[in-house]
């Protein structure tokens, strides 16, 4: 409708009134309903990640995995800005599009500087409630995780009264989101309308290119980057690994959920992988939550090409600061469907590009989330197998045939 309303009304009056009073509000009052869960969202979901680990773990076992998964989200953030910055996807918008985002919004405060030693203490918050309300998210992010690791290591009656009670808040953040999520239909249309009434075709064409550089960069890093830590570190045949998981990719990529995955991904692990028992259920069932690289490449990738079509330039500094932000981010970023949405428009307000801009990506978003899903599942079983070579092999998970003893039975 929209294509159409800019080839037949081109800069008509009419058009422009509908653009401004019913179809941007609409949109906006949808991208405020998503930014109003960030908050909520992130906090309840690192603490419980982390809370809920079981302090046995916690040694060799966690450190190994926490330490697997920020090298495979730092490597997969780094893949996602290379293709970016190298293919520039969304430099060639029009200038009407450029024009129009530079007055739409200001730009949030970023750190006065973005030297390592700098960023390293503005990631420590004097006031979290302060971090919180400015849209602080490397701040907030940092109170998130150590309130957490605080909840983890104190256990008692009283402990475990407000771990439920941030259980619940977790949940009703979810039911929250997934109402809405129900709303997408009648956001997205709003936001596609007032995009493509105001450009025209050349905004499709954009994000044709956009499209194509996610999935390029999580194919590379799916195939590539797992493949190879699977091989080199793990131990095992790529195109084996690739083979045994393949039941839980299908999963993941129909679903969109990594948490809806996580029984056939435990299954496989135990199953066509022969983990050891305690490492798979250790390492998937927090990786559900902590590991979803796919979602970082995704955040970094959409950030940057949006900060391009908005005519926001980024220095090194500064994309640095994005993807530590997305680095953080997929630990906290829910495993349901559209999960990271939130996130990447909390990032955008915090670069001075308007949270708004989503809207161009959202038509298009449901196919990149069943991709990213699955390379998160995929990196989940990956990161499994990396820590459990030189793992004793103790419950050591059934193979096939025991499986199909026991559904005989």
């Amino acid at each position: 409708m929209g294509l159409a309303a800019n080839a037949l009304a081109g800069q008509a009056e009419w058009l422009d009134l509908c653009v401004r009073y019913v179809a941007e509000p609409v949109g906006k009052i949808f991208i405020r309903l998503l930014l109003m869960l960030v908050i909520p969202i992130m906090f309840s979901a690192l603490v419980m990640g982390i809370a809920e680990l079981e302090l046995k773990h916690l040694g060799r076992l966690g450190v190994r995995t926490l330490g697997y998964t920020a090298l495979v989200s730092t490597v997969a953030v780094l893949v996602g800005l290379a293709l970016v910055n190298g293919l520039q996807p969304g430099s060639e918008l029009p200038p009407e599009l450029l024009g129009k985002a530079r007055s739409a919004v200001e730009a949030a405060p970023l750190p006065k500087s973005t030297s390592a030693v700098d960023l390293l203490i503005a990631v420590v918050p004097s006031n979290p409630v302060g971090a919180a309300a400015t849209g602080d998210m490397l701040a907030w992010l940092f109170f998130s995780i150590i309130f957490g690791v605080g909840l983890a290591l104190t256990k008692g009656p009283k402990t475990e009264v407000l771990q439920r009670a941030i259980a619940g808040l977790f949940e009703v953040c979810m039911k929250l989101m997934e109402l809405v999520i129900k709303l997408a239909p009648l956001g997205i249309g709003a936001l596609m309308f007032a995009m493509t009434a105001r450009v025209g075709l050349e905004v499709l064409l954009q994000l044709g290119a956009y499209v194509g550089v996610v999935v390029l960069g999580l194919a590379f890093h799916l195939f590539v980057v797992y493949g190879a830590g699977v091989r080199w570190i793990g131990g095992r045949s790529a195109t084996g690994f690739f083979r045994d998981i393949r039941l839980a990719l299908v999963t993941a990529f129909s679903t969109a959920s990594s948490n809806a995955t996580l029984p056939t991904a435990l299954r496989v692990a135990d199953e066509n992988l022969r983990l050891p028992t305690h490492v798979s259920r250790f390492v998937l069932t927090a990786g559900a939550t902590m590991n979803q690289n796919g979602t970082a490449l995704f955040e970094g990738v959409t950030v940057l090409f949006l900060a391009q079509a908005y005519g926001v330039q980024l220095g090194l500094g500064q994309q640095a600061f994005v993807m530590l932000i997305c680095i953080l981010a997929g630990v906290g970023t829910a495993g349901v469907p559209a999960g990271s949405l939130p996130v990447i428009a909390m990032i955008l307000t915090l670069l001075g590009v308007p949270a708004e801009a989503i809207g161009l990506i959202l038509g298009v978003d449901r196919l990149l989330d069943m991709c990213r899903t699955t390379v998160n599942v995929a990196g989940d079983l990956a990161v499994a197998v990396l820590v459990a070579k030189g793992e004793p092999a103790v419950e050591q998970g059934g193979g096939p045939s025991e499986a199909a003893s026991d559904a005989g039975a």
